[in-house]
């Protein structure tokens, strides 16, 4: 099995792809239309082409939709370190100001709703309102493994297996079935069959084994676990305690066993502008792609409320 390289992530579409420089590295960008900036960010184990149906979709309705590979994925750098938090929300940040804008709605899937919560609290001057799928409030998660065991079992993965060296790599890398495995534990019913599920997995497989995007990618997880009574933990969640006083739109599947529902609700405490809460049924942790119909339209409605 050959080894793929960025290559693979440069998929053709209605869209334009660049790199971006951003808070000392470069990023890689699709961006389709014009008009507000729409700023989609994907989580792991996926890159910036989870979004590509929205993408067509924002521009289509007069947004200017630009999808990011976060550090570490894709096509975007990949360097040693910066894959804490608040470094990942600093980027998105400063993102938002290379591509000209003084603002942007901010849509996050997974690790990427956990970003557009921390740039909503650590830099809401970029931050016109944020819609999250699949991600509860990063307080409210930290709690629920902590607290919940139901959650602490969901999020097994990253408390045990992500943090063994090495491990993660390889499976992420060479064993096709651990993937595979994980898609189909935290995707809903409604997904699972269908001919756009086996072509994801695979497509996501093949972005994953580009050097060294896998040690990349667990690399955040490795910090959220292990920095937890550390200086920069504690200050983190210190940071994260201002209530988020951006519009927020909270998008969750009702079978996401990744982050389990009761979870996610529970982030609404640590809102303190308009909220809104919809529970999609038959939908698990990939709402874009399991119900892409209702995202778009959700996230179209959200974005033009201000």
């Amino acid at each position: 099995m050959s080894t793929p390289d960025e290559s693979v992530v440069l998929i053709d579409g209605p869209w334009t792809h660049r790199t971006i420089p951003a808070n000392g590295i470069s990023l890689h960008v699709v961006e389709a239309g014009t008009g507000p900036l729409v700023l989609l960010l994907h989580g792991m184990p996926t890159f910036w082409w989870t979004w590509s149906r929205q993408l067509i979709d924002l521009a289509d309705a007069g947004y200017r939709a630009v999808a990011v590979d976060l550090r570490g994925y894709g096509a975007s750098d990949k360097p040693p370190r910066g894959y804490d938090a608040g470094t990942l929300a600093a980027d998105i940040a400063q993102l938002v100001t290379a591509l000209g804008e003084q603002d942007a709605v901010i849509v996050g899937n997974d690790l990427g709703g956990l970003l557009a919560w921390s740039v909503a609290a650590l830099h809401p001057q970029v931050v016109r309102r944020i819609a999250v799928l699949g991600a509860a409030h990063p307080l409210r998660l930290r709690q629920g493994v902590l607290y919940d065991k139901a959650q602490r079992r969901a999020s097994s993965y990253a408390l045990r297996t992500f943090q063994v060296p090495r491990l993660g790599e390889r499976l992420l890398t060479q064993d096709p079935a651990f993937l595979q495995q994980l898609f189909a534990t935290w995707s809903g019913p409604r997904w699972r069959g269908t001919p756009g599920y086996s072509v994801a997995i695979n497509r996501y497989a093949e972005a994953m084994r580009i050097p060294p995007v896998a040690h990349c990618s667990l690399e955040f997880f490795r910090w959220a676990v292990r920095s937890l009574p550390r200086p920069d933990g504690r200050a983190y969640a210190r940071s994260m305690q201002q209530p988020i006083d951006k519009p927020v739109l909270q998008l969750h599947g009702d079978s996401d066993r990744c982050v389990l529902p009761a979870t996610a609700q529970g982030s609404s405490r640590h809102v303190s502008a308009d909220y809104e809460w919809r529970l999609l049924p038959g939908v698990g942790h990939f709402p874009q792609h399991e119900t892409p119909d209702r995202v778009s339209d959700e996230l179209i409605r959200w974005a033009k409320l201000g």
